[in-house]
Order: C-alpha cells, then sequence, then structure tokens
C-alpha cells in the first residue's frame, strides 16, 4: 500500500469516525439516558420523604421537563409545537402509568408543572438568543 493510499483510509476513517460522534448524537445519547433516569425516578418506590422540602415533587418535574425539552431540542431540533406535544404525552403517560402504582399518586399538577418545564426552557432559549447571541454580533462588529 502506498503512503498516499494509507493516509486516504486514515482520513476517511477519521471522517466516518467524526459522522457517527457529533454533537447531535451525543444529545440524542444523553436523552435516552436522561429519559432512563427520568422514567426510573418517577416509576420507582421513593426511598425519600418527599415532604422535607416544600414542592419538591413540582420542582422535580419543572427540572426534569426543562432538561428534556433542553436535550430533546438540541438532539433533533423539533419544532417547537413537535417537541411539546411529545414532551405532553410522555408527561400524561408518566401520570397514567403513577395513577396504576400503589405506591404512587398521579395528579395534573405535574402535567402543569412538566408544562411549566418545557415553557421555561423556551423562554431561556428565546433570551438566549435575544441577548446573548445577539450581543455577540454586536461586540464583533464594534472591534
Amino acid at each position: 500500500m502506498t503512503l498516499i493510499g494509507y493516509f486516504s483510509m486514515m482520513t476517511t476513517n477519521i471522517f466516518s469516525v467524526y459522522d457517527v460522534i457529533n454533537r447531535q448524537n451525543i444529545f440524542k445519547l444523553a436523552l435516552a439516558i436522561t429519559l432512563v433516569v427520568v422514567s426510573y425516578l418517577v416509576f420507582s418506590k421513593p426511598s425519600y420523604n418527599i415532604n422535607t422540602i416544600p414542592h419538591f415533587d413540582k420542582i422535580g418535574h419543572i427540572g426534569s421537563f426543562f432538561v428534556l425539552s433542553y436535550l430533546t431540542y438540541f438532539a433533533f431540533k423539533p419544532r417547537w409545537y413537535i417537541l411539546a406535544i411529545v414532551l405532553a404525552f410522555y408527561a400524561i403517560f408518566i401520570e397514567m402509568v403513577q395513577s396504576q402504582l400503589s405506591y404512587r399518586s398521579a395528579s395534573f399538577a405535574d402535567v402543569i408543572a412538566d408544562m411549566i418545564g418545557i415553557l421555561l426552557f423556551y423562554f431561556t432559549q428565546w433570551l438566549y438568543n435575544r441577548y446573548f447571541k445577539a450581543s455577540r454580533f454586536v461586540d464583533n462588529s464594534a472591534s
């Protein structure tokens, strides 16, 4: 094999590895892991006293769905309403399963908290695009 042929083969392999391990695939992997962890937490019997921190359950729902929205957005770049609908179905699914578990209870307030987490993600995304991203363009042009 010639040196050029070897170099060509190596660069092809490097680019194919890069194609597999890109930012979007990392977000997809993180989303899959997060879905497993969140599902485990919402379906398993709690080993902690949730009454120690007021509204701990709602804070957990908001935080979980904020993170799920973030990861879904960067993994798939869906339109906002597609992301909201898919995660709303997941939120409703969680509550339906919890209603069947003797050690859990279903709550419409939890679904509302989940939707607040999604809205909070889109609000922070809007803030980022509006102020932080825009300020980079202003700073770069001022130089």
